[in-house]
């Protein structure tokens, strides 16, 4: 039975959001075709009409996962006013986020993946690097900046790295420090460190 196009689509992007949340939650070598296919409802054999390889699905769904998330980042920042820098890393460096790896940041959740990748996904990675950094420039100096500021980049390898850390451990008490202590490094620094270029 043939697909429509409009349908073809939606399996497409079906596809894309169930391989995002897969890959966060289990590593891109941690999930196969089948199991993706799967939990997109779809079978085995549409995927090769939909992409040329894993790897290209995996870049589709990074592209996505990250312009997404740094939507989110824009829609929060912006309804939290002059309160934006507090309000995102506090949502970022909390337990909720640090136990919906699925749902969570990709950047903590594949950064080590995509650091042995080449190509497509480092790409995918640096792009939504800076549109997140744009973000947190935003937040820091009211405006983004031409090139993203030391302030914004210290802000998100601490927050990244604490997410990641706090993974990582199994006593939550340790876990809580964690994150509690990357958000009060970055929400009691002196302003002129947050606003260093």
């Amino acid at each position: 039975m043939k697909v429509s196009r409009a349908q073809a689509e939606e399996n497409r992007r079906t596809v894309v959001d169930a391989a995002g949340r897969l890959f966060r939650e289990h590593g891109f070598d941690g999930v196969g075709l089948n199991e993706l296919m799967r939990a997109a409802g779809l079978t085995h054999g549409g995927f090769y009409k939909q992409f040329k390889s894993k790897q290209d699905l995996a870049v589709e769904a990074c592209d996505s996962l990250l312009a997404g998330s740094a939507e989110r980042w824009q829609r929060v920042a912006t309804q939290a006013g002059g309160e934006a820098f507090p309000v995102l890393v506090r949502r970022y460096l909390s337990a909720a986020h640090r136990d919906r790896r699925a749902d969570g940041c990709a950047f903590a959740a594949l950064g080590p993946d995509v650091a042995r990748q080449d190509g497509g996904l480092r790409r995918s990675f640096e792009a939504g690097l800076g549109a997140h950094l744009a973000v947190l420039d935003e937040t820091m100096h009211g405006a983004p900046q031409p090139a993203p500021s030391n302030g914004a980049l210290a802000a998100l390898s601490t927050m990244v790295g604490a997410l990641l850390l706090s993974r990582m451990v199994e006593d939550d008490t340790l876990s809580r420090r964690i994150l509690d202590a990357a958000a009060g490094a970055l929400l009691d620094a002196p302003a002129s460190t947050a606003s260093s270029t």
